[in-house]
């Protein structure tokens, strides 16, 4: 079975091929690789536990009002064993919405939420335009360590793209903070970076990513590494 990966670089051989030098097989493996990439895209495990914090931020309501509603029972879930925290299942947070009007566009569009976080304006400009083209991705971004803190708690993305390098902090600590935050620390991270020493991989993921990808990167690639991922979360 090809994995997403080798099936995007089988596929541009192929069809950087004229058609008349194509065989029968060959059209037979395009067209089959080209189903691969397209189960892919609609295998992305769509968001199933959420946060008060998260729920707060797509009901547009305050989380102090969704502790409230989760403690009197109107909205449905269950606490994490051995702690105080609240987390709602899926189809207990649209019951709540449809309930109580709360638009559930933002919901049921299923599209995972990416920040990018370089200070590089060719880099962000490059990924949000590829990002928002391939159509499974809403994307914000940010260009130092402070925004992207702030941009966390507001967005809270599933997967975040983080330079190394940002003018203020480096990714290492950035990861550090994420993972002690209850509210997001399982979000998915990749770093990027071209001035990262092998050396220091391994300390990158120790603080909390779960990918490192040198740079220059192919982003088909990158595209791909995201999908992974976000299918494991």
């Amino acid at each position: 079975m090809l994995d997403e990966e080798t099936a995007i670089v089988k596929l541009g051989r192929l069809g950087n091929m004229h058609e008349s030098q194509r065989t029968d097989d060959q059209a037979l493996e395009r067209a089959a690789i080209a189903d691969v990439l397209e189960r892919s895209r609609s295998e992305i495990r769509v968001k199933e536990v959420y946060t008060t914090g998260e729920v707060a931020e797509i009901c547009k309501i305050s989380q102090q009002t969704v502790i409230r509603c989760f403690d009197n029972g109107k909205l449905r879930g269950f606490r994490v064993p051995g702690s105080k925290f609240r987390r709602i299942p899926r189809e207990a947070l649209l019951e709540f919405m449809r309930s109580n009007h709360i638009p559930v566009e933002q919901l049921e569009s299923g599209k995972q939420r990416v920040l990018l976080v370089d200070d590089d304006p060719a880099i962000v400009e490059m990924l949000v335009d590829l990002l928002g083209r391939d159509g499974r991705f809403e994307v914000k971004t940010a260009t130092n360590g402070f925004d992207a803190g702030a941009m966390t708690k507001e967005f809270k993305p599933d997967i975040l793209i983080l330079d190394y390098m940002l003018p203020d902090i480096n990714g290492n600590k950035v990861c550090e903070r994420i993972r002690q935050d209850p509210e997001v620390g399982d979000m998915r991270i990749i770093i990027v970076s071209g001035a990262v020493n092998p050396g220091e991989v391994d300390g990158l993921l120790a603080a909390g990513a779960n990918e490192f990808i040198k740079k220059p990167f192919d982003v088909d690639h990158l595209i791909s590494r995201m999908v992974h991922l976000l299918k494991t979360a």
